[in-house]
């Protein structure tokens, strides 16, 4: 089998997991993504050599189900997205700064901080809008995708001017810009679809997710080039670990749960 066709095949599999178990109920959504959560702890981890990853894992789970059988509201973990996010800009005025990410390895707070609090903010992100809309997760995914898909089309036709070459080479200008762009189209058009959010919203959603987006694939590429990697793990033939398909969401939703948080509790 070739390695394109590989590809394919791991990345039809990955999204048809991703649409079915987010939309089929409650429950698979909570069962997809702390499964995710766990092997992002655990690609991590081998990639870092980080110890008692388990810890983590088994303190995510128990978030996750006391998430799924309690009505905690999204307002409740506002210091818990007011950490994270806090955590993501001091790992990008380290990226910025050239600066290593190694001196948080023995806190453990990448663990903590960067993945599984993140994760437990997806699982609440739905539950901004009552009933809750777990189409949300599926239009970030999206985005994410449009924004990575056409940031890569863009760059390799015309892209001329590096982004970050010491850190991805691949990545220009010019294939940012073309990310921005084509990523708010596509909020435009998905803001005819799922209604609960105004064409407004979803564009600056769409604008926060190509921004940070980008940077949290940047900060996974400066962890595996400080870790001599070249992917987080080999569960998906051709694509890598979950750790390199879900880095820029994991970074990104910080932010978002702070500007839907602002959106329907103090604007």
């Amino acid at each position: 089998m070739s390695e394109t066709l590989t590809r394919a095949i791991s990345g039809a599999v990955y999204v048809a997991l991703l649409v079915f178990c987010t939309l089929f109920s409650t429950l698979s959504f909570h069962i997809l993504f702390t499964v995710f959560m766990c092997l992002c702890i655990y690609e991590f981890s081998i990639m870092t050599n980080y110890k008692y990853y388990y810890f983590f894992a088994m303190f995510g789970i128990l978030m996750s189900v006391g998430h799924f059988l309690s009505n905690i509201l999204p307002a409740q973990f506002i210091y818990v997205a007011f950490g994270c996010l806090i955590f993501n800009i001091l790992l990008l005025f380290n990226l910025f700064n050239n600066k290593s990410f190694t001196k948080y390895h023995k806190t453990y707070s990448h663990l903590f901080l960067y993945i599984t609090l993140p994760f437990i903010l997806l699982l609440s992100i739905p539950s901004f809008i009552k009933p809750a809309k777990y189409e949300i997760i599926l239009a970030i995914f999206i985005m994410i995708w449009c924004n990575d898909t056409f940031a890569y089309l863009v760059g390799k036709s015309i892209g001329k001017h590096k982004l970050m070459e010491k850190i991805s080479p691949k990545k220009t200008i010019e294939g940012f810009v073309g990310g921005i762009v084509f990523t708010i189209i596509a909020s435009i058009i998905i803001s005819q679809f799922y209604t609960f959010f105004n064409v407004t919203l979803w564009i600056i959603t769409a604008i926060i997710i190509t921004i940070f987006g980008t940077l949290g694939d940047l900060v996974e590429s400066k962890f595996k080039r400080e870790t001599g990697v070249k992917d987080s793990g080999n569960i998906m033939p051709g694509h890598g670990g979950i750790l390199d398909r879900l880095d820029s969401v994991i970074f990104v939703i910080p932010f978002l749960y702070i500007l839907y948080l602002i959106y329907f509790n103090y604007a």
